[in-house]
């Protein structure tokens, strides 16, 4: 990623390699944003060869290199890639946002090979453990090479004494060492599978994942178990700067104290490493007390207890960064205190120190590259205009001739197929292509009362999810009419990306893109999504309902919205899949409704189907609407949750379960509701207003009376901006 920083726009952006041998990346038509800066000794055998190694070689055709990959890696080392005191590892920000982010696996000055958390406030080495000496570590300082690599056997050897073998060492495999995300170094071995191969870590350079600088950010504390990972909070008495990304760390909610207006809360087990302004040995608990309460600038201090002198010590701690606390009880393990205002100090409650946040990726921040593009025309040939003329006057000759066959063969050929091509932009394909694909439908991923999805490699080798109609009866082939009329006419994020059809004979199937993460019901049934993303599902799945309802050309009723036809990609965003039940509308006509059937599924339907009244976009609101109380329960329309109850008795419908719990018997709310209804797995994840909130808009989109439901637009809205 040699522009990693600075992006193109994608608009007359090219990477040329000019006669001089200088490879060049432009942007806008006259914008350098990169280039290798060399110069060829020859310009007429100068060559750009990706090597077998994964090294890119810029050559003057002798095999004399002039440019190469490999002296400029970013955040991957490959095996056989020397890496040196002029190189660096640099990890990407977040896994979505590629630009160089805060840790770095560099040489350092004493020749020894380390990690470095590089933040714009701060800088500090994490790895090896900066509080033992380096040739305790096993290395060696101050030596005159500077220089490591590994091989593709997963032996690793740097020329400062530090050395590794893989797990899978011996077994000769694609291997990456990489610099991750967050801040650890890994190497990966590409692993073979039954269903595939996959990137399997094999080594990695840090085993607690709290020991590293910044993860956390001020004022904070980290935590690991083995059961639910790294977690960060807060201080007491601070919170969150960016909600979004824990690396800023946390922001006092109090104005600072002096002596008697401060106290002190005791931190067991905890230590923040670095950042002390004094040291005392030989000192109370009391006297530290003092020092730090008489000093505008201390935070706290940690108290131990020095085991070669025996006596006590202390720290004091101007800024707090780094924190950690060990989840075991240890006796060697100071104890630390923070300073607070008092009324701060005698709200402190040491069980709510557990009460943390996983670490979630920060999002990329989206900046517009403000360029002026050159527009590339010669107004010295205008006769070059005139054959644009002619040549658009040609076009258009040519179109009218072939729609005028086109439709008139579609009318000839009428009573012979009862398929017609829907008037959309994808490719049609063949049933011995999607058979090929599916290698004869061999992998089945999915299920309806109509269809069949199989998973399939197209012959561009993308993932393909590919939906069979099980009967291609009048009532399928409807279905199927409508499902390829619909998604011809929408185009959204949060909408499945549809690739084409296939109408063959009897044959009729539906080619989408491929979802990893699978649908939201299976997601629920297994209880692994976290509260953090049910809320962006259940934003995404809004927008792309809005979309339908409100921009699309023509107005789109979904008809089928539940978890079985939410599909998550790989990040786990939502897509609103499964139009075969969907309804086009006129703009003129939304509310002029027609249908010849009840569709739905039991439980989703709003109340309209049942007593045969016109049929709105509200309908589509009412089911979303139990979608939210899904997500937020655990339990699925019937009452019942996705894991068995164990007394196996039928229960009350979702929604009445949900406002009954919202209301004592004298219809007054209750302090204990929200913990009443929430999904075990989500528990202690959720801020408790924004559940309100969600469960109120939810109980709004269910109302009996379609006119008091909101549209999918407000519903977005008073997700986002809560009053």
């Amino acid at each position: 990623m040699a522009n990693r920083d600075e992006p193109v726009n994608g608009k007359q952006s090219e990477l040329s390699l000019g006669k001089d041998g200088n490879l060049v990346l432009i942007d806008a038509g006259h914008y350098v944003i990169w280039s290798t800066q060399t110069k060829a000794k020859s310009s007429s055998s100068v060559q750009l060869q990706l090597e077998n190694s994964g090294n890119l070689v810029l050559d003057d055709g002798d095999r004399s290199i002039i440019w190469q990959s490999f002296d400029h890696p970013t955040d991957t080392l490959l095996p056989n890639q020397a890496f040196t005191k002029t190189t660096q590892l640099v990890s990407s920000r977040s896994s979505t946002n590629c630009s160089s982010g805060f840790y770095k696996l560099v040489f350092d000055n004493d020749s020894i090979l380390r990690l470095l958390y590089d933040s714009p406030d701060t800088t500090s080495l994490y790895w090896p453990d900066p509080r033992v000496a380096a040739w305790k570590a096993g290395r060696f300082q101050y030596i005159n090479t500077r220089r490591a690599s590994f091989d593709s056997m997963g032996q690793f050897n740097s020329s400062d004494g530090f050395t590794f073998l893989t797990a899978d060492f011996g077994m000769a495999r694609q291997r990456i060492m990489r610099m991750d995300i967050d801040g650890i170094v890994r190497v990966y071995s590409l692993v073979e599978h039954e269903k595939g191969t996959q990137w399997e870590i094999q080594w990695q350079a840090i085993s607690h994942s709290c020991r590293i600088d910044g993860i956390c950010g001020a004022n904070s504390l980290c935590t690991y178990s083995q059961d639910s990972g790294r977690k960060c909070s807060c201080l007491h008495g601070f919170k969150m700067v960016n909600s979004k990304d824990w690396s800023y760390g946390c922001e006092p909610e109090f104005k600072s104290c002096i002596q008697d207006e401060c106290g002190f809360i005791e931190l067991r087990d905890t230590e923040f490493y670095g950042y002390d302004i004094r040291f005392h040995i030989n000192s109370t608990l009391d006297a530290c007390k003092k020092d730090c309460l008489q000093d505008r600038n201390c935070s706290g201090f940690n108290l131990g207890w020095k085991v070669d002198m025996g006596t006590y010590y202390c720290f004091l701690k101007t800024s707090l960064h780094n924190g950690y606390q060990n989840g075991v009880k240890v006796n060697a393990m100071p104890m630390m205190y923070i300073k607070l205002p008092k009324i701060l100090v005698s709200s402190f409650d040491q069980k709510t120190i557990g009460s943390s946040t996983p670490i979630s990726c920060s999002r990329p921040v989206l900046t517009p590259l403000i360029r002026s593009y050159v527009k590339k025309y010669d107004i010295s040939k205008p006769i070059g205009y005139m054959l644009v003329l002619g040549c658009t006057i040609g076009i258009i000759e040519i179109i009218c001739i072939v729609v005028f066959w086109y439709f008139s063969s579609q009318h000839s050929s009428a009573t012979e197929e009862s398929y017609f091509p829907a008037p959309t932009a994808f490719r049609k394909f063949t049933y011995r292509e999607l058979k090929k694909a599916t290698r004869n439908f061999r992998e089945e991923i999915g299920s309806g009362g109509a269809s069949v999805v199989y998973k399939g490699r197209l012959n561009d080798n993308r993932i393909a999810a590919i939906k069979r109609l099980k009967n291609a009866n009048q009532q399928g082939e409807a279905e199927f009419q409508a499902e390829i009329s619909t998604i011809g006419k929408v185009n959204h994020m949060n909408l499945i990306e549809t690739w084409g059809y296939c109408a063959e004979g009897k044959h009729r199937l539906v080619v989408y893109k491929y979802m990893e993460n699978g649908s939201l019901a299976e997601n629920l049934s297994t209880g692994k999504l976290d509260w953090a993303t049910r809320l962006d599902i259940a934003v995404g799945t809004a927008k792309g309902l809005a979309y339908l309802h409100e921009e699309c050309l023509e107005w789109v009723l979904h008809c089928d919205v539940k978890p079985h036809n939410i599909l998550l990609d790989a990040n786990y965003n939502p897509k609103v899949a499964d139009f075969g039940l969907s309804r086009l509308f006129d703009r003129s006509g939304i509310n002029q409704s027609d249908f010849s059937m009840i569709r739905g599924t039991r439980g989703y339907m709003a109340p309209e189907w049942v007593f045969n009244l016109p049929i709105t976009s509200k309908v589509d609101v009412f089911s979303y609407g139990v979608v939210i109380l899904e997500m937020i329960t655990g339990r699925n329309p019937t009452g019942k949750q996705h894991t068995s109850n164990e007394d196996g008795k039928a229960e009350s419908s979702l929604i009445e379960w949900v406002r009954e719990k919202t209301q004592d018997v004298n219809g007054i709310q209750t302090e204990s509701w929200v913990e009443d209804i929430v999904d075990p797995s989500i528990r202690g994840e959720y801020d408790r207003t924004i559940m309100e909130n969600l469960v109120r808009i939810a109980l709004h989109c269910t109302e009996e009376d379609r006119d008091a439901r909101p549209s999918m637009s407000q519903v977005v809205v008073m997700i986002q901006d809560p009053p």
